[in-house]
């Protein structure tokens, strides 16, 4: 699981619409089951505690991108549940150390051609 902390446009497809998918996975933890299943206690899912508006926040940044990349969007977020802090201030590995991961994968993240994104 992974919600990363850089600009959703620098993100090739796969990590686009994987946050995506994890993003509402994250979401249902947090509001549905209130973090008592599944992964409750991952690190990722630690980070968001309190924070619904800030991962609401995030999930729209996807959107606007996937939008723009021609992808349809159908599954929102419940705004009602979008409470507690809007900034996202803990991070598992900074917005530098993510860039340097992705830029190590083998994918077009951060690629200067959009066009192989």
């Amino acid at each position: 699981m992974r919600i990363w902390d850089i600009d959703p446009q620098h993100l090739c497809r796969q990590h686009l619409l994987g946050e995506h998918r994890e993003l509402h996975g994250l979401w249902n933890i947090l509001t549905i089951h209130h973090g008592e299943k599944g992964y409750s206690r991952h690190p990722e899912t630690l980070r968001w505690r309190g924070k619904l508006r800030a991962l609401y926040l995030r999930h729209q940044e996807l959107v606007r991108e996937m939008q723009k990349r021609g992808y349809q969007h159908l599954s929102d977020l419940d705004a009602c549940l979008a409470q507690g802090s809007d900034k996202q201030d803990i991070f598992i590995d900074l917005p530098a150390k993510q860039k340097e991961i992705l830029q190590n994968k083998p994918c077009p993240c951060f690629c200067q051609d959009k066009n192989q994104r």
